[in-house]
Formats: structure tokens, sequence, C-alpha cells
């Protein structure tokens, strides 16, 4: 564990006084660069030794979050101690750092918040984003918790995102597509090679997706890093369609083939348990397949075709990841209909997600989202019209949303809630509804 700096000065806060006062410190809320949370992480400590005796970093546009929880699942199941870095929360910031399974507890993300501020306040003071607080605030965590593995989620960037000033022992980018365009750009090639800049030379990077860019393994042949990529080094392959089970066959780092077969489908994207299962081997972990089979049968995650009753919640908010929803989203039972219910940011591809959902949902509930990225309902609206779709009601929350979706479904009606982590967090905030009533007669129809 890094050295303690010692009891902070000023008074205690909470854990949401400390959250507020994050919001404070720093003139913009994503500003990419390693300079500044490298200097305030050295006089943390966190340099000094690992955080853990190995490490996985996570990057990609897609797939992040379910490579990680699917690593973090299989990896616990052998026995490892395993802590995890990932974001944003849905409900909890606590959800952003967890210790075997377990969310940290206020009081320990407190004690990091203060070792964050004692240490960018010294001289000379260093200004920090929310993020970068909260990333060292996390790593201080995770390097006292005495870790066999650390899996760490890179953020929207990559080679400047504050994740990436620990070194990994092995790295993975699971998809690249384009999102978050105001920083990263539209070109796929650059895009890749921003994400590729977590690879460190000489040691194992995972290709996770037969899509990625060339410019992606490109970088780690630039840095003599061993790529292992999906469908040629490592691949699955269905086996008994009838019991959903499959095979996966990868390689150690020293080149053995490593197979096991009778695996469950976990309920999440199949390339993802395929890419995490390679990682785990290059750690040099001998993988159990009982163990395996357990561990995926167990696997959960928020928000991700997440099923309550008849609503089904996915944080997608880019056309690639919508794609993935539409073409795994269930038909409702016989009589039903598909609903989608959708909020999203300004910022996103709003007509690229409406598009690839296009096939599978044509009626739709539009929620305006309270961030001040937060796109209108309304607008939306007009953007899923002209793409030929049907809006019945636009509601200024994603709650009110729900409340009027609540007076029209019948038993055999389902819901797809997507387009952001904020609505997903909303819905997940409150019960769901089923509703019984019929949609006959229904003039709140938007023409």
């Amino acid at each position: 564990m890094p050295d303690s700096l010692g009891p902070y000065s000023q008074e205690p806060h909470s854990l949401p006084q400390w959250l507020q006062h994050l919001e404070t410190l720093h003139p913009v809320g994503i500003d990419l660069g390693l300079e500044r949370v490298s200097q305030v992480a050295k006089r943390m400590g966190l340099f000094s030794s690992p955080i853990a005796a190995c490490v996985i970093t996570v990057a990609g546009t897609n797939g992040k979050g379910s490579t990680l929880a699917i690593i973090d699942s299989i990896a616990r199941a052998h026995g490892q101690r395993v802590g995890t870095y990932t974001s944003p929360h849905l409900l909890r910031y606590n959800e952003r750092v967890k210790i075997d399974g377990q969310e940290a507890d206020d009081q320990l993300l407190v004690q990091g918040f203060e070792q964050v501020e004692r240490a960018r306040l010294q001289q000379p003071e260093i200004s920090l984003s929310y993020f970068e607080a909260g990333t060292l605030c996390g790593l201080w965590c995770l390097a006292g918790a005495g870790l066999d593995l650390a899996v760490l989620e890179v953020g929207l960037g990559g080679r400047l995102d504050a994740v990436n000033i620990i070194d990994t022992d092995v790295a993975i980018v699971t998809t690249i597509a384009q999102d978050h365009a105001n920083f990263l750009g539209t070109d796929l090639a650059q895009i890749g090679r921003e994400k590729a800049g977590i690879f460190r030379a000489g040691r194992p990077a995972v290709l996770g997706s037969q899509t990625l860019p060339a410019s992606v393994a490109e970088c780690a042949q630039a840095l003599a890093a061993p790529a292992f990529v999906l469908g040629h080094h490592f691949e699955h392959q269905v086996v008994t369609s009838e019991r959903a089970e499959w095979r996966w066959q990868g390689h150690k780092a020293d080149g053995a083939r490593n197979v096991i077969d009778e695996l469950p489908d976990p309920g999440l994207p199949i390339d993802n348990v395929a890419t995490a299962l390679q990682a785990l081997v290059l750690t040099g972990l001998a993988l159990d397949e009982s163990k395996v089979r357990k561990a995926l049968s167990t696997v959960q995650l928020a928000g991700r075709l997440q099923w309550i009753g008849p609503w089904c919640l996915d944080v997608g908010h880019n056309p690639h990841a919508a794609e993935y929803i539409a073409n795994h989203l269930p038909p409702p039972p016989q009589g039903g209909q598909q609903w989608g219910l959708i909020g999203m940011l300004n910022d996103k591809d709003v007509d690229g997600v409406i598009k690839a959902l296009a096939e599978r949902i044509s009626d739709w509930v539009c929620v305006t989202l309270p961030d001040e990225r937060g796109c209108q309902a309304t607008a939306l609206a007009q953007r899923i019209i002209a793409q030929g779709g049907r809006v019945h009601f636009c509601a200024e929350t994603p709650q009110a949303g729900v409340d009027w979706l609540a007076k029209v479904l019948t038993p055999n009606d389902r819901v797809l809630a997507t387009g952001s982590f904020f609505t997903v967090a909303a819905l997940l905030a409150r019960p769901l509804p089923t509703g019984v009533a019929s949609l006959d007669g229904d003039g709140n129809e938007i023409r």
C-alpha cells in the first residue's frame, strides 16, 4: 500500500460532499492528458510499487464492462483476490471500486479522496478533473487491498486516459467504433491508435474483435508486444446449439494450446468472454474447467440486456452497441408489442442509434435527460419520426416516461430502455411496473 500522507487537515467530508467538491476542482469535465495526474500519483506513492501482483487494463468503445466483469468472476472463482476500477457508475459511486466483488464502502473512498486532495495541494498545487481525482482514489484503494489481480477499465480514451498511468501486464482492446467524437474524432484508425495507447513494450496485447482497424495491431507490433487476436490466436465455436454450449480455444504465453469445452452462455457477448479467457491465460492462471463454467453461469452485469420483468435495460449509446442490442433482443410474446424508451446525450450519434434499433422497434417513448448534455425528448422524437418511427409520448424525465408506459402496457408487451447510463440509472432507481391496460384508443401518438 502507498505510504499514507497523514491525516487530512480540513474537516472531514462525507462521500457525497467529496463528490460535490471534486466537481469544483477543474475548469473542464474532461481533460485528456497524463502529466497532472501522474504528478499527483507520484506524490501519493502510487508508483513506488505495483498496485497488484498482476494488472489487466481494458480499453475499447464497447464491451469493456462485460469483459472486465467476466475476468473478475473467473479469477475470483479460482481463488484470486481481485480488485476492479470502472466508470461510470449507475446508482452509487461506490460501484466504481470493488474488492473481492464487494463495492468499496464510503469510509475507504473518503480516505482515498483525502489522500488525493492532500497530494494535489502540495506546492505547486495541481488541478484535477472529477475523473482524474476519482481514478487516483480508486487506484489508492486497490493498492492497499493486497490484490492478486487488478482489472482497470479505461475511460473514453486510452493513451491519454488517467488510468493509463499504471503499467499493465496484459492489455485488452475490445472493439473500435465511433463514440466521443468531440474528443477522439471520427477516424477509426486514429481512434484505434488512441485505444492501443494502453499497450506496453513486450507485454501481451489481446485484440478482442475481428473488425479492429489495422492501426491497433500495428501499435502492438511497434512495441514488440505479443498480439493475441480473436479469430486467429483464440476463438469460440458453438458446439451444442440445443443447450447453447460452446468451446473456447486459446493459447498460453508459451504458445501451448488451451481448450475448454461445454461452456454455458453467460448472457453476455461471447467475443468478450473469449477475450477475457485469453487475457487470464496470459497472466499465467491455470484455468480449471469446472470453475470457469461456474463463473460464467453466475456472472452478472447491470445495465447490459438486463431484464426486470418485461423491461430490458441496456446502457448502449452508440450505433455499434445499438446494433448488438437489436440482434440479441428477443421478440415479445405472441400478441405483445415491442416498445422503446430512449434518452440520450447530445454529443452521441443519435441518428445512428435510432437507425440501428429501427428494425426491431417502431413505437417509442422519448425522455429528456437531466444532464446539461441531455437531449430534449422533443428533439429525439423529431429524429425518430424522420426515420419512420412512431413516438407516442415525450416525457420530461425517464421516470415520467415509465409512468406513461405503465398506463398502456399489456401483459405481453416488452420495453427496451436504452440510450445512456443516465436513462438506465433512472429506471434502476425505481420499481418498474408491468401494466395491464389496453392500447386501444390511444390518442397520445405524435404524428
